[in-house]
C-alpha cells in the first residue's frame, strides 16, 4: 500500500524509511515484551523482521499479550505473529525460528545478517548467550530486564545494564555479564520495587522445568516496555537520538 508508512515518513524522512526497509531486526522472545516490540517494528516499516519464540498462546496471555486473543489461543506464537506482521504489512519479510533459544542451538541462527536484536526472553543462560554472540558478531542489542511483578510503567527506563537498580533480573545479569568480561549493554529496567504476588489463587499453576511459579503481570509494563525497545531499536537503525 503505497501510503502505508507516510505519517512515519513525515516524521523521519524518505531515506530513513528506506534504511527501515532494508534492515534486519531479529526479536527472541514474542511474548509480553517481544509481541509488542514485533508490532511496532512492523508498523514502522522495518523490512526483515526474524522472530524466535518456542511457546504457543496460552489463556494467561490474554491480559498483556498482542497476538493473544481467543481466537489464536494454542497456536504457535510465531506464527500467530506472522499473521499479524502481514495483516498489517504483507510486503516484509518474515523469519520463524519456532525454537526456545539456548547456547546449544545458536548455530542455527545467521546473526551476521541481523541488523539489531531484541532480547526479549526469561532465562539467564539464554540472555547471557545471546548478548555474547550479538557482541561477538558486532550487532547491536537491547536486552529487556523484569517487567512481571509491576504496575507503572512511567519506572521505567533505557540504560545501561550496571545502571539499573531495584530489578531482581538485573542484578544477576550484571553478575553474569560482569564475569564475562562484558562491560556495557543496553537495557529497559525498571525502578519499580517488584510487587509480592497474591500465590493462593484458584487455578495458579507453576510453569516451566523448575517448577518454579510464574509472575505476575499487567497490560501496562511489558508492552512499555516493547514499545520502548522498538522505538530505541528504529532510532539507532536511522540515526537518530
Amino acid at each position: 500500500m503505497k501510503n502505508q508508512n507516510i505519517r512515519t515518513e513525515m516524521l523521519i524522512g524518505t531515506e530513513a524509511l528506506n534504511r527501515l526497509k532494508e534492515s534486519r531486526v531479529a526479536v527472541f522472545g514474542a511474548g509480553g515484551v517481544g509481541g509488542y516490540a514485533i508490532e511496532a517494528l512492523a508498523r514502522a516499516g522495518v523490512g526483515t523482521i526474524e522472530i524466535i519464540d518456542h511457546d504457543t498462546v496460552a489463556p494467561s496471555n490474554l491480559n498483556r499479550q498482542i497476538i493473544a486473543t481467543h481466537d489464536t489461543i494454542g497456536m504457535e506464537k510465531t506464527e500467530t505473529a506472522m499473521k499479524r506482521i502481514h495483516s498489517i504489512n504483507p510486503d516484509i519479510q518474515v523469519i520463524l525460528h519456532p525454537v526456545f533459544y539456548l547456547p546449544e542451538n545458536s548455530h542455527l541462527f545467521e546473526f551476521e545478517k541481523m541488523d539489531y536484536i531484541v532480547d526479549a526472553i526469561d532465562t539467564v543462560t539464554a540472555k547471557v548467550d545471546l548478548i555474547l554472540k550479538a557482541q561477538e558478531n558486532g550487532v547491536p542489542i537491547i536486552s529487556s530486564m523484569g517487567t512481571g511483578n509491576r504496575l507503572d510503567p512511567e519506572q521505567l527506563h533505557i540504560m545501561d545494564i550496571y545502571e539499573t537498580k531495584g530489578d531482581p533480573l538485573a542484578r544477576i545479569m550484571r553478575h553474569e555479564l560482569r564475569r564475562r568480561g562484558v562491560k556495557k549493554l543496553c537495557v529497559v529496567s525498571s525502578y519499580e520495587e517488584p510487587i509480592k504476588v497474591i500465590t493462593d489463587l484458584e487455578g495458579l499453576e507453576t510453569k516451566g522445568n523448575s517448577g518454579r511459579l510464574s509472575p505476575g503481570s499487567s497490560p501496562f509494563v511489558p508492552p512499555a516496555a516493547g514499545l520502548m525497545i522498538a522505538s530505541k531499536v528504529c532510532r539507532d537503525l536511522i540515526g537518530r537520538k
